[in-house]
């Protein structure tokens, strides 16, 4: 039961709203604890996206592949992120993303047609949904700005200023690459923002 205590903190505190005794009753009852072990595969490119995933202890990367073999992150998630798909997800269509557990996970997943017949009816959890909707859609324009104007320092310093943590959780080449930059680059950066 203490997987859903993150759960039900983090609906609430993003949609303000309380949930009733009767909404944490139906949430428990279609959410489904899940291990996924380091290494394991959330989701694999070519799959459709079955579920979502709450993360209630553990990380993951998105990611794709292109056809010099070399992976290119999108997506860092920690603990209280969403791993998803989205896209295939909603649509039911083949996934051109992985999620790959860097560590091991405990998450809540749950799926599309769960969602929309038990869970949305919540006005916490549709609260919730609305703001993580703008959420995303705005974090999505930044990264494409500032992957095109700006400077890989810039870059730094804002996954600095909006995610600290992530120096620490994750390895210097997923930073890299999820920042767009050689882990050479990133090395230099490191080193000249310390100075």
């Amino acid at each position: 039961m203490h997987n859903f205590e993150a759960l039900f903190d983090y609906v609430q505190r993003l949609s303000g709203k309380t949930l009733s005794a009767d909404d944490k009753h139906i949430i428990t009852a279609h959410f489904k604890p899940k291990k996924i072990r380091k290494r394991q595969y959330f989701l694999q490119e070519g799959d459709v996206c079955k579920y979502t995933g709450f993360i209630v202890k553990g990380a993951a990367k998105t990611f794709t592949v292109d056809e010099k073999g070399h992976e290119h992150i999108l997506k860092l998630s920690i603990e209280d992120w969403w791993l998803a798909d989205f896209e295939s997800f909603y649509t039911l269509t083949p996934s051109r993303f992985n999620i790959e557990a860097l560590e091991d996970m405990e998450i809540l997943q749950i799926t599309h047609a769960l969602v929309e017949e038990f869970i949305k009816p919540i006005p916490a959890f549709s609260a919730m949904q609305n703001v993580l909707s703008q959420n995303n859609t705005i974090a999505a324009q930044k990264r494409m700005q500032s992957s095109i104007s700006q400077t890989g320092e810039e870059r730094f310093q804002e996954l600095i200023n909006h995610y600290p943590h992530f120096i620490q959780r994750f390895p210097q080449n997923l930073i890299a690459s999820y920042l767009g930059l050689t882990p050479e680059t990133l090395s230099r950066i490191r080193k000249n923002s310390s100075k």
